[in-house]
């Protein structure tokens, strides 16, 4: 198949998407569906079904080496376009079906997350599926900002009056319906330039999704979301990080420093082309220094120079290079959390998911300086998924088809969606359709 054309309609009734099931207290849509996730260093596409029991099976996978994006917002639209062809035509063929519309990572457009309180009035009367709906209503009109576009307004927990905890209060008579909600938002030129360039692929979005939220969703265990876990995502051009509590996702943020500085460190540190730094992280590189890597020798090329010149350095000098950017990553990551006032929320777990996260010593490193337990997360639980896609760096992506699914979606049974399509976001699909 040609890298940038996609695949005719296949009809294949067995592909159609089924009504709803209800399992394990929640709404389970059974799809296929088709996840995007575009990323600094790669783009990927999946496409997956949930099963009658409701675990997740993969149909068709495809990757591409990333063009066009920079820290994970698009910076070319045409070399863009010819990665995301080529990774979603990989996955349509595997999965002989073509996508019309995609589940999207938002890791553009400098995400910002907030916490809103509102208050309903419902007048001494039961609380109703609308009163829930004026409630994320209201919350998205507060978080509305100039050049921004609410992409998650999420409802964490109700008041009915004087009582707290509450999380479905329909049916509860109460004079005050007071909602803690939980709100995701970015750039409007970003996502408009993202919206455009899926347009030009002939793909409509689905949704956007919060990249370490989805990321969460993947690597996280039930008891960690319930007992509080942050997942830091730990990408090409950006460090991401979402926080789980109470089986809610309760911030979310992003750093503008990934994988990638480490590698510009390593290219300047021993003045070696990118693409050999690149190789000498991912066969020598570490965040840990022994005491024999002063006596370890690696073949550096030095830029400019011929190729049969080749310098012996120190695997000490290459740690000496990864070390600060891999220290600095994880002090901005607990100066973000420290801030965030999040209390015991921002003090469980923490899962490193994303491709940097496989640098040798990482796992230590942010135990050391965030002073919590630490593990490596990896995407489980989705059936027929190549083992290639079977690793951090695709967390992401096995996480989006799990919110297709209806995973850490709360109150499934309520249309929030014609809240969402009837404002500036829905407007633009819309004006996208007709025009590009």
């Amino acid at each position: 198949m040609n890298s940038i054309t996609r695949r005719s309609p296949v009809i294949d009734s067995g592909l159609r998407p089924a009504p709803e099931e209800t399992l394990r207290g929640r709404n389970v849509k059974s799809g296929p569906f088709g996840v995007l996730d575009i990323g600094t260093t790669k783009i990927a596409c999946l496409i997956g079904r949930a099963e009658s029991d409701g675990r997740l099976r993969a149909l068709g996978f495809g990757w591409q080496r990333s063009r066009g994006i920079k820290s994970g917002g698009i910076v070319d639209l045409d070399d863009a376009e010819r990665a995301i062809r080529a990774a979603v035509g990989a996955a349509e063929d595997m999965a002989d079906m073509r996508l019309k519309s995609v589940y999207v990572n938002l890791s553009c457009g400098q995400p910002e997350s907030r916490l809103f309180n509102v208050q309903w009035p419902v007048d001494g009367r039961a609380v109703s599926s609308d009163d829930i709906r004026r409630v994320v209503r209201e919350a998205r009109l507060r978080a509305s900002t100039e050049g921004r576009v609410t992409i998650h307004a999420l409802p964490l927990n109700f008041s009915a009056d004087e009582t707290p905890g509450v999380t479905d209060p329909r049916g509860l008579f109460c004079d005050t319906l007071t909602a803690q909600l939980h709100v995701v938002d970015g750039s409007s030129t970003a996502l408009r330039t993202l919206a455009a360039c899926l347009s030009r692929c002939e793909l409509d979005i689905a949704a956007l999704v919060s990249a370490p939220y989805a990321a969460g969703l993947a690597a996280l265990v039930g008891d960690e979301r319930e007992l509080g876990a942050t997942v830091i995502d730990m990408g090409g051009g950006t460090t991401s990080m979402a926080v789980f509590y109470e089986g809610q996702v309760v911030h979310t943020a992003q750093l503008p420093v990934g994988g990638n500085h480490v590698t510009t460190d390593i290219a300047m540190g021993l003045s070696t082309p990118i693409a050999h730094a690149e190789r000498l992280k991912a066969l020598y590189g570490s965040c840990h220094a022994s005491p024999d890597d002063s006596r370890e020798l690696l073949p550096v090329p030095s830029v400019g120079e011929a190729e049969h010149q080749i310098a012996q350095v120190p695997r000490s000098h290459l740690i000496s290079c990864i070390k600060p950017r891999a220290e600095e990553i994880f002090e901005m990551v607990k100066d973000r959390l420290e801030t965030a006032g999040l209390g015991r929320a921002g003090n469980g777990r923490v899962v490193l998911t994303g491709g940097a996260s496989q640098l040798g010593g990482v796992r230590d490193l942010a135990s050391q300086i965030l002073e919590r337990p630490v593990r490596l997360g990896r995407p489980a639980g989705v059936i027929g998924l190549p083992d290639s896609a079977a690793t951090p760096n695709f967390a992401t992506l096995t996480g989006l088809l799990a919110f297709a699914s209806g995973d850490g979606q709360v109150m499934q049974d309520i249309d929030f969606e014609s809240e969402r399509q009837s404002g500036w976001f829905g407007r633009l699909v819309d004006f996208l359709k007709n025009r590009v």
